[in-house]
């Protein structure tokens, strides 16, 4: 196996890795609101994820600087074809990040309803736009022979990837919703639970669409078809489990209908990194953007050496904070304590 067959496999696992850690992180933050009735019930949701988002988001840092250093061509015209779209996900990002600490340094309601906004906007917003750019990848775009992109904003609205956005979006709520429920007890548990029943019909239909859709679009190879199984069989099982609120099983269910629906969409793409809508010819191989083998093996070398001292410091974090967060047996009254 050579080094860029290496260095995309590495690159679809960093994004798989992201959207599945940060997929509940957008999901608790997006729903923080519905399960929290009270100031201190959304707290209490906040809480859940407040040492574990930021150490998530990395995921998304690592995957794009591992594009630009093995794929630098990739990394160019798929960035710069989403130029505006990237900006609305870095502010979405940006709004959510800051709304995490901005909400609690005022003890004044409608500074923190406010803040409580930004936060569910931009937990919502994120995933939306990140499907949406994965699954134009798989779509294709209007790129030329020169690999510049040609096409304009509407171009990216592809059909897939809006499909793909949308189930993204339903799919972090889902895994935010059963990752509150494992993380919380009261009130904001059992509404997590009600939520998750709720939104299970919706997840399952979704990912059944864009499964079959993804497989369609793709090369068919063997592992996009065991991918594809994965997807059914992972939405399947937190269909079944979220229903009788089998709370750990529900979430690792989630997880991995996440992690193989965006795994199925890099399967799908090889030995292509991004389908040329313009003409096939034109299209992204990883063999024809791979940087020089000498860049790649030194990233070989970091990688293999720095990403387990990464899994074990974050492992050891969720480790470190699995403790259940508690909240009010019962509604609460409206409390004016900071966060």
């Amino acid at each position: 196996m050579s080094l860029p067959i290496v260095w995309f496999a590495v690159v679809a696992v960093f994004w798989t890795g992201f959207f599945v850690l940060e997929g509940f992180d957008f999901g608790v933050g997006a729903l923080h609101r519905v399960v929290g009735r009270t100031d201190l019930e959304r707290r209490v949701a906040i809480n859940s994820i407040g040492p574990l988002w930021d150490g998530n988001e990395v995921w998304l840092i690592v995957a794009g600087a591992a594009m630009f250093a093995a794929f630098p061509g990739w990394y160019a015209t798929w960035f710069s074809a989403g130029y505006l779209a990237l900006v609305l996900v870095l502010l979405a990002l940006m709004l959510r990040g800051v709304s995490f600490e901005f909400r609690g340094h005022l003890d004044v309601p409608r500074w923190r309803s406010t803040w409580s906004w930004t936060l569910v906007v931009g937990s919502a917003l994120a995933p939306l736009l990140l499907g949406v750019a994965l699954g134009d990848l798989l779509a294709g775009l209007p790129v030329g022979q020169d690999e510049e992109f040609t096409g304009t904003f509407v171009d990216l609205l592809t059909p897939f990837g809006l499909a793909l956005g949308v189930t993204m979006l339903v799919l972090c709520l889902l895994h935010g919703a059963t990752f509150l429920a494992i993380r919380t007890t009261g009130v904001v548990r059992e509404r997590a639970h009600v939520l998750g029943r709720r939104m299970r019909w919706a997840a399952v239909v979704l990912v059944v669409v864009t499964a079959a859709w993804t497989f369609g679009l793709s090369a068919q190879s063997v592992l996009s078809f065991v991918l594809l199984v994965l997807v059914l069989a992972g939405a399947l099982a937190a269909w079944w489990y979220v229903g009788r609120s089998r709370e750990v099983a529900a979430f690792v269910a989630s997880a991995v209908t996440i992690g193989a629906t965006v795994a199925s969409v890099f399967a799908g793409l090889y030995p292509r990194l991004l389908v040329s809508s313009t003409d096939p010819a034109y299209s992204l191989t990883v063999e024809g953007t791979a940087s020089g083998q000498y860049a790649l093996q030194v990233m070989t070398v970091v990688a293999a050496v720095l990403l387990p001292l990464v899994l074990l410091y974050q492992g050891w974090t969720y480790h470190v904070f699995r403790a259940r967060v508690s909240g009010p047996a019962v509604r609460t009254t409206e409390s004016t304590q900071p966060l």
